[in-house]
């Protein structure tokens, strides 16, 4: 079964939005909050030069960055 990781943040609505859709469909994941976790902000870094939240990884591979378009900026 693959792993999936949601990089966001707390006070992102689009990451929110990813989480909810990621429970409805049931599936399992790991959530990574990059604001509280420093560790977590520098391995997304190293996936994704982008400096958008949500990012959705799977098996260790970007598969999705933003949400339906839309994401929060990240320092």
């Amino acid at each position: 079964m693959p792993v999936l990781e949601l990089f966001g943040t707390a006070c992102c609505p689009h990451t929110r939005d990813m989480r909810e859709w990621l429970e409805w469909r049931g599936c399992d994941f790991i959530e990574h909050d990059i604001d509280a976790d420093r560790d977590a902000a520098v391995r997304l870094r190293q996936l994704t030069t982008q400096r958008l939240v949500p990012v959705l990884v799977e098996d260790g591979k970007v598969i999705e960055v933003g949400w339906r378009g839309s994401g929060c900026v990240v320092t």
